[in-house]
């Protein structure tokens, strides 16, 4: 049973940057798609950035596109999100998690199945 684990949250002023780390307790590229999520208080929950593990295809929403970019290091086990140029509204609740199945959108958070426990990402 893989576990996901994220870090790397915090707090930042607008223009700044963060990078959020997962790691995974076992190997979650045996899957379709692992990517990153967040969710903002009152607001339901968005994909931000996505990779398909097969052939390595980057997903990101357009409102963090030329921003943030998403990554991953097999031997680690783990998936990384760069975040540069961040702005208030990037301030929400990140979640990394991993799906084994390859239909549906990358970004669409309903198709994913392990997640973490969420970091908080604040943008003042």
């Amino acid at each position: 049973h893989v576990q996901l684990v994220e870090s790397g949250g915090g707090s930042v002023q607008a223009g700044g940057s963060l990078s959020l780390s997962c790691g995974a307790s076992g190997s979650i590229y045996g899957g379709a798609c692992v990517g990153w999520f967040r969710q903002a208080p009152g607001k339901e929950r968005e994909g931000v950035a996505a990779v398909r593990t097969g052939d390595g295809s980057t997903y990101y929403a357009d409102s963090v596109k030329g921003r943030f970019t998403i990554s991953q290091d097999n031997a680690v086990n783990t998936l990384y999100l760069q975040m540069n140029s961040l702005e208030p509204e990037d301030t929400a609740m990140y979640y990394c998690s991993a799906k084994r199945s390859a239909s549906g959108s990358p970004l669409w958070f309903g198709g994913y199945s392990i997640w973490g426990q969420g970091t908080q990402v604040t943008v003042s």
